[in-house]
């Protein structure tokens, strides 16, 4: 093997660690001044090429902070080299496998990529035993890269790499601030998503910019009022007329099992059509649809699944993907979208 094979593979193996490695800078240049949104995930629970499972990052200031982790969106943020040792806290909309099925995986990564203390984890009543729950399966995981890597330049302390839960109880008022702190204040808001209760939506606020994300909901006009005069709105959004003809497609497959489940969604969730009109009633500046269950299915296109979105009178939206970025400048109006 000469120099130049020699040389190659190094080169190689630099570019693959340099993917997580990058998370491992310091939180300094993380730092944005103000919000700025980048979708990690946006399909629903079905396998959809090119699209991770439901999840948000946002980062304010110095900080990162996740809405939601579903699975395969980790290996997009390290793919993007986003600031994971950056990241405080993860909000939970609720505890659906699609929603929470990466945690552990992304509690791990960024502890590894330098993050300096627990993860909060915020969320719903439950959210205390999937904290318990990945805490002792990646157990083990963390003692072995514990003993291993810390020396010298590299601390791995096993506190560090805990999730540690802020549960939520359901607030009488439909809203409650769970989150003040370094200028940055989140408000839960309670949202419908029955059997899957309590759910929560959560709105952002920092340096006058705020950004308001819906979780899984039926059309809920409590969530519009919560959501007022914010900059963005990110909308879940199951098209109906789609998922009947999934419905009947798996039936006549003769799979009358996942048609029937299928067919159960209908009841809970948000038609983009219904997003939209939440989006008129809240008076928000921009309306983007994610959890986007058909993504990928033959029946899609944009415009099929957006039709009639536009009936109820102007208003700037648009279907999210995942890698899209949205910018938030403080003591500016701007709102800036961007791709990874």
């Amino acid at each position: 093997m000469d120099w130049r094979t020699i040389g190659a593979a190094a080169a190689a193996i630099l570019a693959f660690w340099t993917v997580p490695a990058a998370a491992q800078a310091p939180l300094a240049p993380a730092t944005y001044d103000g919000l700025k949104v980048t979708f990690c995930g946006t399909s629903g629970p079905l396998p959809v090429k090119d699209r991770a499972k439901t999840c948000v990052a946002i980062q304010a200031g110095p900080a990162m902070y996740m809405v939601d982790v579903g699975p395969e969106s980790t290996k997009n943020m390290q793919a993007w080299r986003m600031p994971m040792a950056a990241a405080r806290a993860v909000f939970l909309t609720h505890l659906h496998s699609d929603h929470i099925g990466e945690v552990g995986e992304f509690n791990m990564q960024s502890w590894v990529a330098g993050r300096p203390a627990p993860l909060i984890l915020v969320g719903p009543p439950g959210t205390d035993k999937v904290a318990d729950g990945f805490n002792e399966v990646y157990g083990p995981d963390h003692g072995f890269r514990n003993a291993h890597h810390e020396h010298d330049a590299v601390k791995l302390p096993i506190a560090a790499g805990l999730l540690k839960a802020q549960v939520v109880p359901v607030p009488a008022s439909g809203t409650a601030v769970v989150w003040n702190q370094d200028g940055l204040k989140v408000t839960a808001i309670v949202v419908h998503h029955n059997p899957a209760t309590p759910a929560y939506g959560y709105r952002f606020d920092y340096k006058g910019r705020s950004v308001v994300v819906s979780g899984d909901t039926i059309k809920w006009p409590p969530l519009a009022a919560a959501a007022k005069g914010a900059d963005v709105l990110i909308h879940e959004a199951q098209n109906a007329d789609m998922t009947r003809q999934m419905v009947q497609g798996l039936q006549m497959m003769g799979n009358g099992r996942m048609s029937s489940i299928m067919a159960d969604t209908l009841t809970y969730h948000t038609t983009p059509v219904e997003a939209a009109d939440i989006a008129r009633m809240a008076g928000v500046k921009r309306l983007v649809l994610y959890h986007i269950t058909q993504a990928g299915l033959p029946m899609f296109t944009p415009e099929a699944f957006t039709r009639g979105m536009d009936a109820g009178g102007p208003l700037d939206w648009r279907i999210s993907r995942d890698g899209m970025t949205i910018e938030l400048p403080a003591g500016s109006p701007d709102i800036k979208f961007g791709q990874f």
